[in-house]
């Protein structure tokens, strides 16, 4: 079932991605060869406290960490650990919380140090088709035609798609319905109204598409080992056009994101 959202309901959604947003932000101030994921965990789950939230995703079907860390050949769900971060590396980190009732949920990949041309573009790339997708978040249209346009831009980089993994709704459940896939038709697929609020989040790889799942039972890679890219973003569906409930903008106040 698909929960359509107040006005009200927007705004308190609004406050509790925007705390996220600036909770991305503070663990992007740390983002540098030598420190571990564990570390930018610590850093996330004191500033979100600090703040009057709980951790979106600590316990969370039992996941038990705040951030989700996913380094290199590493999609999505990656457990904080004692790695240390190298310059080359990639490193998407995926951030939930839970505040006055209401989940808020964002994600950013980040460049270590140097990384070669052909990362920067995957990295490049994906962020960009997540905005494509948002282009088509409007009342009137469909999920496939999000899917639609983040699929193309990628696949015309050559750059892959991952199926298994989708965006969703987002409420006061951290996952709500409708799915977001990443790929699809246009013109199929759930018809958008005014008051749905969508977590829109391309998980795109260098190489090939297929993904496994490590024994740790949470830890998604890809099979051939090649640099997967993850950004997130929540938004509001309007008449004309959506509503970004998060904002990257913090992040790259103090992150400078490299695209030549």
């Amino acid at each position: 079932m698909i929960h359509i959202k107040t006005a009200e309901e927007i705004e308190l959604l609004r406050a509790s991605n925007q705390l996220v947003s600036r909770t991305l932000a503070e663990v992007a101030k740390y983002i540098a060869p030598g420190v571990t994921t564990l570390e930018l965990d610590r850093i996330a789950e004191e500033f979100i406290r600090d703040h009057a939230a709980i951790p979106g995703f600590l316990g969370y079907k039992g996941y038990p960490k705040t951030l989700c860390t996913s380094v290199n050949q590493q999609v999505v769900h990656g457990i904080p650990s004692n790695y240390h971060l190298k310059s080359g590396d990639i490193v998407s980190v995926d951030c939930g919380v839970l505040f006055q009732g209401y989940f808020g949920d964002s994600a950013y990949t980040f460049a270590v140090g140097e990384v070669s041309d052909r990362v920067r573009l995957l990295l490049k790339t994906t962020r960009e088709s997540l905005y494509k997708g948002i282009e088509n978040a409007r009342e009137g249209m469909r999920i496939g035609d999000i899917a639609s346009a983040i699929q193309d831009h990628c696949e015309r980089e050559k750059f892959s798609v991952v199926r298994e993994m989708v965006g969703h709704g987002i409420g006061k459940g951290l996952h709500e319905a409708p799915e977001v896939p990443n790929y699809g038709k246009r013109g199929h697929g759930v018809r958008l109204q005014q008051g749905m609020v969508l977590c829109i989040e391309p998980m795109i790889n260098m190489g090939r598409k297929e993904i496994a799942q490590d024994p740790d039972g949470w830890t998604i890679y890809t099979t051939d080992k090649m640099p997967s890219a993850h950004f997130e973003h929540c938004v509001a569906i309007g008449k004309n056009g959506a509503d970004f409930l998060s904002t990257f903008d913090y992040i790259e106040k103090v992150y400078s994101f490299k695209t030549n």
